[in-house]
């Protein structure tokens, strides 16, 4: 769906960097997708991942009803889960056997999460150690402090279960010194944490932030309460929208972003997901009740969200609805909507608008509603929808609950998965795909985050030089984690050779390698394969896995402690002509040193260095001169040793 709308000031790139946080790192882990790139398979195809609760969570038999007014009993034994909660890698965050029993899988599942979003980002986490980087994770989940203090109790229990040790945790393993903060306001507690987390980085509190959410089911005694509070579907089903909505069914995730002053961001050339435009949270005050919805706030709220991101109405063609698929609570949801934008084309001075612009849509009808973290859910759809450059269908819907009318609004739903269209200006210039974001705590806190895509510029920045060959190294703790993963870049390479029009994510491999040799932090046991492409280089790793030698493998285990480097050259009576013009015509660090050599020997020397080296055969000659040989030299083995250490 394309649209002409008029906006009043259409953002420049500089008034695009203020204020502006980018997306740089993403790691996810979701009910049917062990990570992102699964999460975002199953979104475009309409997977429901909702299922019965697995045995090992709850007695089904022992604590479900039909009837929700039985006696300490659910009238709901469905949930979005995933496997794997009671597993963990104790030896490689150095935790002790003792340790590791008493914690609970929050802080397990977020210390892993975290390395991951670091390496996501292009990073190697151990070399952030002392940074002023936040964390801030919103968790509400007492179902953990529940199932781990049964037994015998000791000081374990408390560290392993208490919330404030989910961000805590993180940041004393990291070594990460910026602020560390545990937010619970219930459904809605994870984007508070980006809002807390956004001002932090503007108010130059920390130069970046992990942030997240996590939630975890493995106890009956909260599906008894939120049963008894009539929030759960008695059908096992989240149909948001939807006549037939009758609650929502419970799910269990957890998602991790990393966040970067968008300036910076475009400066160290990091990748970004999506722009954080602006946020806002507030409360409902007196209500009807403790957790009946105030959409006077809920409006509110989004209007301030907007108002902080200095971005026009008519300019938003997408929004991730709360959508909890309650009867009473999606309509109101879609009040507050429509009274915000109303507020909001009044306050641009804009017309009512000609037709719908703005789809909606809500994960939750794909994984259940992941309550503290069902937020972070939403924002890596948003995410990675504007990656794709497409809207998900909302799942479960058939026909508009009636009391929901979209008629004469911005709005209309999702009901296939679609392209999405960037809306234009009337000069028919392209507005950058936005997107709203909404989350309602049920305590009456409320959040609303503005997202739009990565600029242009950023997504075009690349070089053109292309290396006859490149070497990627993999590293892990030990020989069966190498092997591990020494497999799962054999796949990603070969399934790159493959198809890279199909594969987006399959990035040049001249990226690949550079973000494996720089981006990793390097472990005792070490695989380095060399080769000229994405296929080269994955049967390379085929021989490896297969205990076969070849040509461009070397693997071996490193010393405990790093040995010095030291860079011995040559002195004078080595140069030739041409030396490295292989290495200036395609390594730009290369290229980069000897041609900054070039500049500052410009007005010692009366022929150029370069044309000395590589240019003008006339001069060839000179090469042979002490005053030129010298300087050449030097340039030739200065560049090398920076491109040396260019590679990690």
């Amino acid at each position: 769906m394309s649209h002409t709308q008029k906006e009043p000031n259409l953002n420049s790139l500089e008034s695009q960097l203020e204020d502006s946080v980018a997306v740089i790192g993403i790691a996810s882990k979701f009910p049917g997708a062990e990570d992102y790139h699964q999460f975002w398979s199953n979104l475009e195809n309409g997977i429901n991942s909702i299922s019965e609760v697995p045995a090992q969570r709850w007695k089904i038999d022992e604590f479900y009803a039909a009837n929700s007014q039985a006696p300490n009993k659910t009238n709901s034994k469905w949930g979005g889960t995933f496997t794997g909660i009671d597993l963990f890698d104790a030896q490689f965050f150095n935790l002790s056997p003792r340790e590791t029993e008493k914690m609970d899988p929050l802080q397990r599942i977020s210390l892993e999460l975290s390395w991951s979003c670091l390496e996501d980002a292009g990073y190697s986490p151990l070399d952030l150690s002392g940074k002023e980087i936040g964390v801030f994770f919103g968790a509400c989940n007492y179902d953990t402090i529940l199932r781990f203090n049964e037994g015998e109790i000791n000081g374990h229990n408390g560290t392993g279960t208490w919330t404030c040790m989910i961000p805590n945790r993180i940041s004393y393993f990291f070594n990460f010194r910026g602020p560390s903060v545990p937010v619970d306001t219930a459904c809605s507690s994870s984007l508070v944490a980006i809002h807390q987390a956004v001002n932090s980085i503007r108010q130059k509190e920390c130069k970046m932030a992990l942030v997240g959410g996590i939630h975890v089911l493995c106890s009956s005694v909260t599906y008894i309460q939120m049963s008894k509070l009539g929030m759960l579907s008695p059908q096992g089903q989240c149909r948001t929208f939807d006549s037939q909505a009758d609650g929502y069914v419970r799910g269990e995730g957890a998602g991790i972003i990393l966040l970067k002053p968008l300036a910076k961001a475009i400066e160290d050339k990091d990748h970004i997901y999506g722009v954080i435009k602006g946020t806002a949270i507030n409360h409902g005050g007196r209500a009807r009740t403790l957790t009946s919805p105030n959409i006077y706030a809920q409006a509110q709220v989004l209007v301030n969200a907007y108002q902080n991101a200095k971005v026009a109405p008519n300019t938003i063609s997408y929004i991730e609805a709360h959508g909890t698929g309650t009867p009473l609570g999606d309509p109101m949801e879609i009040n507050g909507l429509k009274r915000a934008f109303k507020q909001l084309y009044k306050e641009y001075n804009l017309p009512s608008p000609s037709k719908p612009h703005c789809g909606l849509g809500a994960v939750k009808t794909n994984i259940g509603h992941l309550e503290a973290a069902s937020g972070i859910a939403g924002i890596i759809k948003v995410l990675l929808a504007m990656k794709y450059k497409k809207l998900p269908k909302i799942i479960n819907f058939k026909q508009l609950n009636p009391r929901i009318k979209l008629k004469d609004s911005p709005f209309y739903i999702i009901e296939e998965t679609q392209e999405w269209q960037k809306l234009k200006t009337e000069a028919g210039k392209d507005i950058p795909r936005r997107a709203g974001l909404s989350c309602f705590g049920i305590g009456g806190v409320n959040a609303h985050v503005v997202l739009e895509e990565a600029p242009e510029l950023a997504a075009s920045l690349q070089t053109t030089i292309k290396r006859p060959l490149e070497i990627l190294t993999i590293t892990a703790k030990t020989e069966e984690a190498l092997r591990d993963l020494a497999q799962k870049y054999q796949d990603f390479l070969r399934a790159s050779s493959v198809d890279r029009v199909q594969l987006p994510e399959a990035k040049s491999l001249a990226d690949i390698c550079f973000t494996a040799n720089i981006g990793r932090t390097h472990f005792q046991h070490r695989l380095a394969v060399a080769g000229q492409s994405h296929r080269e280089l994955a049967e390379k790793l085929k021989s490896f896995l297969a205990g076969n030698q070849a040509n461009g493998l070397i693997t071996g285990k490193a010393k405990e402690e790093r040995p010095k480097i030291a860079f011995l050259c040559t002195g004078q009576g080595s140069q030739y002509l041409e030396m490295g013009k292989q290495l200036y015509q395609t390594q730009p660090t290369f290229r980069q040193a000897v041609d900054q050599c070039d500049r500052i020997l410009s007005s010692e020397l009366s022929q150029p260095l370069l044309s000395i080296l590589y240019h003008d055969n006339l001069n060839h000659q000179l090469l042979h001169q002490t005053a030129y040989t010298q300087p050449a030299l030097f340039a030739v083995e200065y560049a090398l040793a920076q491109m040396w250490l260019s590679w990690g």
